[in-house]
């Protein structure tokens, strides 16, 4: 299961759609050095997502 202090790198990882799934919502740079150390919500606070909906996403 995928959680909000997830590092983005772990999400990647743990879930084989989830750079598709990101990419869908307008996370661009999943390769980028941040991408190794901030997690799920820094992220999506930095993109101006819904958590929730993107964690609901990608734990489908």
């Amino acid at each position: 299961m995928i959680t909000k202090t997830d590092i983005i790198a772990d999400v990647l990882k743990k879930n084989k759609n989830a750079e598709e799934i990101l990419r869908n919502f307008g996370m661009g740079c999943l390769g980028c050095p941040s991408a190794s150390m901030e997690s799920l919500e820094d992220a999506c606070n930095i993109h101006g997502l819904d958590l929730d909906e993107v964690l609901k996403k990608l734990n489908e």
